[in-house]
C-alpha cells in the first residue's frame, strides 16, 4: 500500500508540471523554453538546499545518461509545443515513454504477462480517444519529432534512475548538471522573460513538482517492475486534465468522463497481479 500511495503521489506531481506549464505559458507570458530554463534552475537550487540540509555524503554521482536525457526531455518537450496542440503533444510524449520502456524491459529479460499488454493498450487507446483532436488536422512534423525525442529522453531518465543508490543525490546532481547547461543557452537567447504569475509557476513546478516529484520518482522505481512503471504513467494527462478542470476553469465534458474510465480501467487491468 506505501509503495502504491508513493507512486500516485508521484503521478500527480508529474501531472501538476503539466498544468503550472500551461499556466505559466498560457496566462503567465512565459516562452516555453524560458519557462523549462527558470524550471528547471529552480529545482536545481531546491535539490541543492535539501542535500545540504540533510548533509548527504552518500558516495552517488550524477549519470551523464540521467543528465543528457533530462535535458533532452525537457528542451524537446518545451519546443514541441510551440507547434503542437497540446493533447497531440501529451499521446505523443506518453506513447513514445511505453515504447521505450516496454523495448528496454523486453530487452532485459522481463516477463511482461499478456494481461500487461492487453490493459496498457485499452488504457492508451482511452488517451487517444480523450486527447486527439476531432477533424484537427495532422500535426506538425518537426513537433512531433521534438516531442518524440523528449519521450524518448524521458524513458532513459526513468530507466537509468532504477540504478540510483541514493535517488535524492543523483537526482540533485542530474538537475544542477542540467541547469549549468543551462546558462549557456541563457547567455545566447536572454534571461526568462515572463509575468509574476509565469515566474511562480515555473518555480513552483521545478522547485516542487519536479525536483521533489523527480527525487520521489527515483525512489520508488527500483521497487517497480519496468512495465509497471511505464504503464503507471499513462494516468498522468488524466490527472493533468481532471487539474486544468479543478484548477484553470476548464470544461468537463462528457469525453473526458468516459475516456477517463477506460484510461484508468486499461491500467489497472494491466496492473492486476497474475499468478
Amino acid at each position: 500500500m506505501r509503495l502504491f500511495l508513493l507512486t500516485a503521489l508521484t503521478m500527480v506531481a508529474f501531472a501538476a508540471n503539466s498544468v503550472l506549464n500551461k499556466l505559466g505559458v498560457s496566462r503567465g507570458g512565459m516562452e516555453p523554453l524560458d519557462f523549462a530554463m527558470l524550471r528547471l534552475w529552480s529545482g536545481a537550487l531546491m535539490l541543492l538546499l535539501l542535500v545540504w540540509v540533510r548533509r548527504n555524503r552518500a558516495p552517488e554521482t550524477g549519470s551523464l545518461i540521467g543528465t543528457a536525457s533530462l535535458l533532452v526531455y525537457m528542451l524537446g518537450f518545451s519546443l514541441a509545443y510551440v507547434t503542437l496542440e497540446a493533447g497531440v503533444g501529451a499521446l505523443i510524449l506518453f506513447g513514445v515513454v511505453q515504447i521505450t520502456m516496454f523495448a528496454a524491459a523486453v530487452v532485459n529479460g522481463e516477463r511482461i504477462p499478456a494481461l500487461r499488454y492487453i490493459g496498457c493498450g485499452i488504457a492508451f487507446s482511452g488517451l487517444a480517444a480523450l486527447l486527439w483532436p476531432v477533424g484537427g488536422a495532422a500535426p506538425d512534423v518537426w513537433g512531433a519529432i521534438l516531442m518524440a525525442a523528449a519521450g524518448v529522453g524521458w524513458g532513459v531518465y526513468t530507466l537509468v534512475g532504477r540504478g540510483a543508490a541514493a535517488p535524492l543525490l543523483r537526482t540533485e546532481r542530474n538537475f544542477r548538471y542540467a541547469a549549468l547547461l543551462m546558462v549557456a543557452i541563457a547567455v545566447v537567447i536572454g534571461l526568462p522573460m515572463g509575468t509574476p504569475l509565469g515566474y511562480m509557476a515555473a518555480v513552483a513546478s521545478g522547485a516542487v513538482t519536479s525536483a521533489l516529484g523527480y527525487a520521489l520518482w527515483y525512489r520508488v522505481l527500483p521497487q517497480l517492475l519496468t512495465t509497471i512503471a511505464a504503464t503507471a504513467q499513462l494516468t498522468v494527462p488524466v490527472i493533468a486534465l481532471a487539474g486544468g478542470i479543478a484548477f484553470l476553469g476548464e470544461a468537463l465534458t462528457l469525453r473526458f468522463a468516459l475516456a477517463s474510465v477506460l484510461v484508468l480501467g486499461g491500467v489497472a487491468l494491466a496492473l492486476r497481479p497474475t499468478r
